[in-house]
């Protein structure tokens, strides 16, 4: 009897073929998050130890996700956002000594929005109907920056229309980011001084939407996604930090490609892409890209979403958004990563 309850332990334990397969990329596994009713887009402290995010809180009376930070080594978390309106896209300082997030806490009319978000799912569960996700581009998004406990919190863009997707250039000096200020309809990315000053665009395609933009290590480019082929079809390009040299990653709107990151050498990416020409529905996992040779290689194979990977300052390690099984609310997860090897 002992034999066969060890026997059906080992087995149990038995990893599942896609489990081997993330296996040569993605080692010790971790969830990080799971205090929350969904959590996810988290990015790292200079120094590793903190990872700061975004999350919808269980009770909180807000069904829209707001800023935390956690220490890693204790689990210690704090909400440094208002409490109060929409938030996403925080960013520590390369210093450490600030953090930078977008906020609709002054839509005078935030709260409204609570309660018909609320119905929209009490309907949606009701009727077995699973909702598209569609990010809204608040017109109340303004970019943010605070200490990393919350405090001294002070806006840097004060342009109508959304503002938000914004992160720091490596030395700290520049901030990268998404805005429709100019047409509410064409969402171009700009770039302003740390204290939100000199504000001056880089893409110029009207008409569409350009973000999620990140700096190179070397702060000389910007690589982001852009739906100006075909509308919501995202694809990845780059381009020079001046607006100059674009060049398109990927160009196949059967697929969706998003959430770009550098990876130490500025070289490869680790992104997030679905085949939505299958007339499934698609399934989100991270790719790894030589963005000279196009050469990509799959890197997550679960089941669920895995989305919005992010490197460690060390770039040893890879957290990402994921729902892992597919049947949970996503969560942010760790791994030790291992670059595929070059072919």
């Amino acid at each position: 009897m002992l034999a066969a309850l060890l026997a059906a332990s080992v087995l149990a334990a038995e990893p599942t073929a896609w489990e081997k397969d993330e296996s040569a990329y993605l080692k010790n596994i971790t969830q990080v998050t799971k205090d929350f009713v969904r959590a996810g887009e988290g990015y790292f402290s200079p120094d590793g130890k903190t990872v700061i995010f975004q999350a919808e809180e269980k009770d909180g009376g807000n069904p829209f996700y707001q800023i935390f930070t956690m220490v890693l080594a204790t689990g210690a978390m704090r909400r440094v956002s208002t409490g109060v309106g929409k938030c996403t896209c925080s960013f520590f300082r390369p210093d450490g000594k600030k953090i930078l997030f977008a906020s609709s806490h002054l839509d005078p009319d935030a709260k409204k929005h609570y309660a018909e978000e609320y119905q929209q799912r009490k309907d949606d569960a009701a009727s077995g109907a699973h909702r598209r996700y569609r990010w809204d581009f608040d017109p109340y998004m303004t970019i943010f920056e605070a200490n990393p406990d919350g405090t001294d919190l002070k806006p840097l863009t004060h342009a109508k229309g959304y503002n938000a997707e914004g992160s720091y250039s490596p030395d700290g000096k520049q901030i990268v980011f998404t805005s429709n200020r100019d047409a509410a309809d064409s969402l171009e990315i700009y770039v302003m001084d740390a204290d939100g000053k000199n504000v001056r665009q880089v893409t110029h395609a009207p008409h569409c939407y350009n973000g999620g933009p990140f700096f190179s290590p070397d702060g000389k480019r910007v690589i982001f996604r852009s739906d100006r082929k075909e509308k919501d079809r995202l694809q990845l390009y780059v381009i020079n930090a001046d607006g100059t040299g674009e060049k398109a990653l990927t160009d196949d709107v059967n697929w969706v490609c998003w959430a770009p990151y550098w990876y130490k050498d500025g070289k490869h990416i680790i992104y997030t892409a679905a085949d939505h020409g299958t007339g499934m529905r698609p399934n989100y996992d991270l790719y790894w890209m030589d963005i000279d040779t196009g050469k990509k290689v799959r890197v997550t194979f679960a089941p669920g979403a895995d989305v919005l990977p992010v490197f460690s300052p060390e770039y040893k390690k890879l957290m990402w958004t994921s729902t892992r099984d597919g049947n949970q609310p996503s969560q942010l997860y760790i791994a030790d990563f291992t670059p595929p090897p070059e072919k």
